[in-house]
């Protein structure tokens, strides 16, 4: 007997506007599996599995492959999961159209060339295969745009110290009128975003990344007609400018991501004036230590980083590692903690690690939000221990 809000194959078919084969194609590809299925093997969905079904499509329809969208997607569709996801989909159709711009340009570009000089600008016809081959960085890009939405959402929401890190931060900077700043792995701008009135007009800032997305976000989010920044794309093991060049270099919880913490640390010291000071945010090792805890309870196999990021940069080690290039290192600790009283962005911040929650996760997320669910009925704490090293270039 079919059960009170679930569908059958053939009507979640119907009602979505796919055929049944594709219905069981993602089935069987592991995609979108049926939220029930009876011991005759019917086979039953719910309005739930309509939501996975939307980001399927639209994945799909943006030229993701089907592996892609197996790591992409997850179930959940109440409220908050519903609205992150469209969030990240609405920035990714953005990232579409405007390439398809740029493609759109430069094939102008080269057919007016062609018929202008009766001879085939080879310059030109590179972009056109750079910019047809961008859709690779995609996948990359709206996962790190996810992965960054999720984790400053769960802080935004229930941290204790009101101030908030970015306001906190942009305090400790001391930003003076006639600066050059540079902030290296800049992702979305948050930094900015929030802090924007109060910054001087007469200040030069250049914010980066190794990543076309995250600039292109961070573009979108300050604006394109604020004079006051700049936005480039490049490595931080080799920054493109000249010796002297800024008063202050930014690295927001960056440098544990680096291949190569040393060369980027000379790097910096180049490209700062004498006397300029070198600001990068850490944490130490019982930051969020918590959540680890909390998942490792729900299944054992689970590991939300692969590499504790702070036995490479953190607060009990990153002075050693500065003091090889800079002078006058010291730390500053930001004073919060979480107490988390809904279940649904302590999991999507889950969802946001570098690990491999996803394997456990993405079939069981039903018995894992009522896990998460009763675990913060009460307020679920959680330790912070982050900051940052300020260091000076020597005079």
């Amino acid at each position: 007997m079919k059960k009170e809000g679930y569908y059958s194959s053939g009507e979640f078919a119907r009602m979505a506007h796919v055929t049944l084969r594709t219905v069981r194609y993602y089935d069987k590809q592991n995609i979108l599996k049926p939220s029930l299925v009876t011991e005759a093997g019917a086979r039953f969905y719910t309005d739930e599995d309509f939501a996975k079904l939307q980001q399927i499509l639209l994945l799909k329809y943006l030229g993701f492959s089907l592996d892609d969208i197996r790591e992409m997607t997850i179930a959940g569709a109440d409220c908050h999961f519903m609205l992150s996801s469209l969030n990240m989909q609405l920035k990714l159709v953005k990232d579409r159209i405007e390439q398809m711009q740029l493609v759109e340009q430069a094939i102008q570009n080269t057919v007016k060339a062609i018929q202008t000089e009766k001879t085939i600008d080879w310059s030109n016809m590179l972009d056109l295969i750079h910019l047809t081959g961008m859709e690779k960085s995609l996948k990359n890009q709206y996962q790190d745009a996810s992965n960054i939405s999720a984790r400053i959402n769960l802080h935004s929401l229930y941290s204790r110290n009101k101030k908030g890190w970015f306001p906190w931060i942009y305090e400790k900077m001391d930003v003076r009128p006639g600066m050059k700043i540079i902030e290296i792995g800049c992702g979305d701008g948050e930094l900015w975003k929030v802090n924007l009135k109060k910054v001087p007009e007469s200040v030069s800032i250049i914010l980066s990344d190794i990543s076309e997305g995250i600039v292109r976000d961070a573009r979108r989010e300050i604006g394109t007609g604020d004079r006051r920044f700049q936005f480039q794309v490049f490595d931080c093991h080799k920054i493109p400018f000249e010796n002297d060049t800024f008063d202050m270099v930014v690295a927001n919880h960056v440098l544990f991501y680096c291949d190569h913490i040393e060369q980027v640390s000379q790097e910096v010291k180049r490209v700062l004036k004498p006397g300029g000071q070198f600001l990068c945010s850490t944490y130490g090792s019982s930051h969020m230590r918590e959540v680890s805890q909390l998942v490792q309870k729900f299944d054992d196999r689970i590991v939300l980083s692969a590499e504790r990021l702070y036995e490479r940069f953190g607060r009990e080690n990153g002075s050693q590692i500065l003091e090889a290039c800079f002078e006058e290192v010291r730390w500053e600790s930001y004073e919060d903690e979480l107490t988390v009283t809904e279940p649904e962005p302590l999991i999507a911040y889950v969802l946001s690690c570098h690990g491999n929650q996803g394997q456990y996760l993405s079939n069981r997320y039903s018995e894992f939000r009522n896990f998460v669910k009763k675990k913060t009925e009460g307020g679920f704490h959680i330790t912070k221990d982050a900051g940052f090293f300020i260091s000076s270039k020597r005079i």
